[in-house]
């Protein structure tokens, strides 16, 4: 009788209570917007690399404790077309106290990160996971969402790709032909891929440049005009660089060629390319 009292006393307490046997919890309205609490981003909408994404979702049929307690936990994280995470995921816990005015409440988790400004176009995807703590099952789910950004092709090497010099700072198209006037800014752009990754995702490129007369002789050189150094969570597969000098006034009329040396510090590799231009 001793033995009997004890066990129902400590039954009486609670401590020897075990989880009914539940659902796993139904994840609804899983979505992402433009801002929070907006509207989901109509089918076809593109993200541009380096803008905020809103991401929401609501969960119900989770199970509740004698004591009325909800216990949740969830985990958010957001992956490119080749499955690779974008940004660092997002872990957080939702506990309540409910009565019996809130047996139909489904709770809202909510979540933002920023798509990184170098992130390629295509169709990423946000994955989430909501755990029930009392019945112990768990929940997963996908969202699409597409991003607008540059893709450059990739390269087992260092290599320069997409040159093409402008007329000002801020023009997008090719500057076809490439013709300066002597007193004129020159710009040129292009894109660096192929160089070798460290820990972390890290990265060290210098680049430097040259202008070369029209017999050929070195007429200016800067051995490194930039170095990109850096080391982001989600890996850095290009980037662009950019080079601006000013044509003399009293250059000679002629055809000039500008010379960009690149290295790659982490890979220990060296490319370069040489673009012509006109000088009227």
């Amino acid at each position: 009788m001793h033995s009997a009292l004890v066990a129902l006393l400590i039954l009486g307490t609670g401590l020897a209570w075990a989880a009914p046997p539940g659902k796993a919890p139904v994840i609804t309205n899983a979505s992402v917007q433009q801002y929070e609490d907006g509207p989901p981003v109509p089918p076809g909408h593109r993200f541009v690399a380096g803008e905020a994404v809103f991401f929401s979702l609501m969960v119900g049929g989770y199970t509740v404790s004698p004591s009325q307690q909800l216990r949740l936990s969830y985990r958010i994280q957001a992956f490119d077309p080749e499955g690779i995470p974008l940004v660092e995921p997002h872990t957080g816990k939702l506990e309540a106290e409910l009565t019996d005015l809130d047996k139909d409440w489904r709770p809202k988790i909510r979540h933002s990160f920023v798509i990184p400004p170098h992130a390629p176009a295509g169709d990423y995807y946000v994955a989430a996971s909501v755990r029930d703590e009392i019945s112990g099952l768990e929940t997963p789910v996908k969202t699409p969402f597409r991003v607008l950004g540059r893709s450059v092709a990739p390269s087992d090497k260092l290599v320069i790709r997409n040159f093409r010099f402008l007329a000002s700072e801020s023009a997008r198209e090719p500057l076809l032909p490439a013709v300066y006037r002597a007193g004129e800014r020159l710009w040129a752009r292009f894109d660096l891929t192929g160089y070798k990754m460290g820990d972390n995702n890290r990265i060290e490129v210098t680049y430097g440049l040259s202008i070369l007369s029209p017999s050929g002789k070195v007429l200016f050189m800067e051995a490194e005009a930039a170095r990109e150094a850096d080391a982001p969570f989600y890996p850095k597969r290009f980037f662009e660089g950019i080079i601006s000098l000013e044509i003399q006034p009293r250059t000679t009329p002629g055809e000039y060629t500008l010379v960009i040396s690149a290295k790659d510090l982490v890979g220990g590799q060296a490319a370069e390319v040489r673009e012509r231009f006109r000088v009227e």
